[in-house]
């Protein structure tokens, strides 16, 4: 090895000899441990294919749309029973994606799920069920199989045996076999018939069957349900020790003032009926005994003033009792059943005087608010027409057809020479009484149903429950017109009748609604006053007691009637 000589005199090797060595470099910056980062840049990378764990805390990378919307598999949220997030919610059951499927495509694809067991699944282009027959069918669809094939498979399974041709045929009503089959009137086995003299078999078949028609309709085929009429009664003894019958008034009820207040408590509870309370009425000008009308097809009459127990039953109506509606006396009253039948009672005794039917519904029914006619009922029938009796002679004097929806309330007004109704075709109609032509027509684009309607103590302003959540107000006069200014809201009653009225002394509007509460609005600023939370579910009707000035009744689908002060 060749030695060299250094400036200071030292031996060292050249460097043919050895490498040269290598000095390590200096920084002035801190030491830096990459390996908490190299772990970090790893699980990004894994992470920007996979959805975003959401029991992580932080999110490292930018997430891409998918990655954030993309299902959850695997373990539960700590947050959910289900495993989904409270915020990816859009059902109550979890999450559900849109799809749009054509109804044909649907009806196609359930036909041949169930005819041939497997279908294409919507998500894509394979088919789910027996792969099998899939195979053997080449994945024919039930549409889309030729005329041919349908005969050639049919009798290659032997379902088609002779005689049957014919059988076939005499179930195709385009064919002669089936005109020599359903051989019924002289005018069968003729295709086309060109009208002309009528042969003297014709005539008599066509007399025949107009006799016919005429005893079906004589017979009242299509009257009412028939159904035994009973009447029970609950009390001790229906006369009292003065010889007085149990549905007279008390000598010391009477009004002690004219100021009405909103009531605050319940006070009572009647829970006779087994299914829910449709209407109550409370007896006229006095109060002292309460109409209930009930789904579980009775009607019952409680006392309010004394023993507050059910006076009696009435039971004449086949199926639920839809409106009830007493005279002025309150010696009688009237129902309208959902079994096709009107019925006028006696209060006292239980017997049904007379009954009433034209073979529809009937939804509501009034006696005539004169005292001299109170022999005179009109009812709004389900087939568009106001029909009004004579109770007397049980004839039908008037009919009152102009809508074109089943009829819901009739309302008179301007002493009582007029009436209002309302319907499902969402108008108001005015009629003059006995008169069956409109004098006054109210339809608005904007307009909802008006199911139920009540008139103010001054009968100068109808209020009507409009079921767009809220309570309209039209003026009795000649024009008959909205009242612009005064509208009254808050409440919940689209899809339900529920009964709007007023306090006595007209200072207060009061409703039922769909969730159970009766709400109490001010008349002359149309704000809210009070809500109660009467009955669970919806709160149908509520009635404001006649001389108490702080009572109400109200009566819900729970089957429950409240008494509150």
């Amino acid at each position: 090895m060749d030695l060299i000589q250094s400036y200071d005199g030292e031996a060292v090797s050249s460097p043919e000899s050895s490498p040269p060595r290598m000095l390590k470099a200096k920084s002035s910056a801190p030491e830096v441990d990459d390996t908490a980062l190299a772990l970090t840049v790893s699980n990004a990378d894994q992470s920007r294919s996979n959805p975003i764990n959401p029991t992580q805390h932080a999110v490292v990378f930018n997430p891409t749309y998918e990655q954030l919307w993309a299902p959850i598999y695997g373990p539960a949220h700590p947050y959910a029973k289900d495993g989904i997030a409270q915020g990816m919610r859009n059902h109550k059951l979890g999450f559900v994606e849109d799809a749009s499927i054509g109804s044909f495509v649907f009806d196609e694809q359930y036909s041949t799920f169930q005819k041939y067991g497997y279908a294409a699944d919507p998500s894509g282009t394979n088919y789910v069920g027996d792969a099998e027959a899939l195979r053997q069918n080449e994945g024919v669809s039930v549409y889309n199989i030729k005329q041919s094939d349908q005969k050639r498979r049919k009798l290659e399974e032997g379902e088609k045996k002779p005689g049957e041709e014919i059988e076939a045929e005499a179930e195709n009503p385009a064919t002669e076999a089936w005109l020599l089959k359903n051989r019924k009137s002289p005018w069968s086995r003729k295709k086309e018939v060109v009208q002309g003299e009528l042969t003297e078999e014709q005539k008599k078949y066509a007399e025949d069957h107009a006799k016919k028609k005429e005893e079906k309709s004589q017979q009242g085929e299509a009257k009412g349900e028939p159904y035994t009429d009973k009447s029970t009664f609950h009390g001790k003894e229906d006369k009292d020790y003065q010889g007085r019958s149990w549905i007279e008034a008390p000598k010391d009820a009477k009004a002690n003032n004219d100021h009405c207040y909103i009531p605050k408590r319940l006070v009572h509870t009647w829970s006779g009926h087994t299914k829910g309370v449709s209407a109550i009425r409370f007896f006229p000008k006095h109060g002292h005994l309460l109409l209930s009308a009930g789904m579980d097809c009775k009607v019952k009459i409680w006392d309010v003033y004394n023993s507050g127990k059910c006076m009696r039953t009435y039971m004449g109506h086949g199926k639920a009792v839809r409106d009830i509606c007493f005279s002025n006396d309150g010696t009688k009253f009237l129902t309208a059943g959902y079994d096709k039948n009107i019925k006028y009672w006696d209060t006292e005794t239980g017997q049904v005087i007379s009954t009433f039917s034209t073979g529809k519904i009937p939804y509501v029914v009034k006696l005539n608010p004169d005292d001299d006619k109170q022999n005179i009922l009109l009812a709004g029938m389900s087939d568009k027409k106001i029909v009004q009796w004579d109770i007397n002679s049980g004839e039908i004097t008037q009919e009152y057809d102009q809508h074109l929806g089943a009829v819901n309330t009739i309302t008179f007004v301007d002493n009582n020479r007029r009436f209002v109704t309302s319907s499902d075709d969402k108008s108001l109609r005015v009629w003059e009484f006995g008169i069956p032509v409109v004098i006054k027509y109210i339809s608005e684009p904007h307009m909802h149903s008006m199911p139920a309607i009540s008139v103010h103590p001054n009968g100068k302003w109808l209020a009507a429950q409009s079921l767009d959540n809220q309570i309209l107000i039209y003026g009795t006069r000649e024009r008959f017109q909205l009242n612009k200014k005064k509208r009254f809201a808050g409440h919940i009653v689209a899809g339900y009748a529920c009964q709007v009225n007023f306090s006595p002394d007209g200072r207060f509007v009061m409703s039922g609604d769909g969730e159970g509460k009766c709400w109490f609005w001010d008349w002359k600023s149309c704000r809210v006053f009070k809500t109660l939370k009467c009955h669970n579910g919806v709160c149908i009707g509520a009635e404001w007691h006649p001389l108490e000035q702080s009572k109400v009744a109200t009566c819900g689908w729970d089957g429950l009637i409240k008494y509150w002060d």
